[in-house]
């Protein structure tokens, strides 16, 4: 029996989702991924173990503005959102305020997300709990993991935007790489 697990690094797909004006609808994420590893492995049916979604938690200040209680609790209902779809689990690192940049602007960095995802990857790899992984993102961080996973005989799949959008070498690393085009997104888009 063939498994898929998916993996969503979160902050990266909104920026892909962003910058084409789309709105994601997870469930359709998680089946459009599958209907896509499905379709270029005909022989093998997939069964989908679980999709896995990493993104960082707000950052608050001490005490918290306004604005950032405000941020922090419509990101808890959206995460609680994803959390009640079916096989479905999120993965929260934190956000650290990093100080401010020649504007002014405070500067803010995601931290524990590609580890999270890379543990989870990995240790579902060696655990050979999964035959086939679905990776969204752009981040060359996770190179070593793919490298990893495919030793252990997992085929490793890509799914990432426009070449500016993710690391060459990531690219290189995957064993099939599938474009976050606008045919994709449509296919993911939320319908409000």
């Amino acid at each position: 029996m063939f498994r898929l697990a998916i993996f969503v690094d979160g902050a990266y797909l909104e920026k892909v989702a962003e910058n084409n004006k789309v709105w994601v609808d997870y469930e359709k994420l998680s089946s459009e991924i599958l209907t896509r590893v499905n379709a270029r492995t005909p022989t093998a049916p997939m069964d989908l173990l679980r999709t896995y979604y990493y993104n960082g938690s707000p950052h608050q200040s001490n005490p918290p503005t306004a604005r950032e209680r405000k941020l922090v609790r419509k990101r808890r209902q959206f995460y609680d959102a994803l959390e009640r779809l079916s096989s479905f689990t999120v993965r929260l690192g934190v956000v650290k305020y990093r100080g401010k940049n020649n504007q002014g602007q405070p500067i803010y960095q995601q931290k524990q997300v590609d580890l999270l995802l890379g543990l989870d990857f990995a240790l579902l790899s060696a655990k050979r709990s999964i035959t086939h992984a679905a990776v969204v993102t752009g981040d060359s961080d996770m190179v070593p993991a793919f490298e990893e996973a495919q030793r252990e005989g997992i085929a490793v799949w890509l799914f990432t935007g426009q070449k500016q959008s993710h690391a060459r070498e990531l690219w290189q690393a995957a064993d099939e790489r599938v474009d976050l085009d606008q045919p994709f997104l449509d296919a993911i888009r939320q319908i409000k």
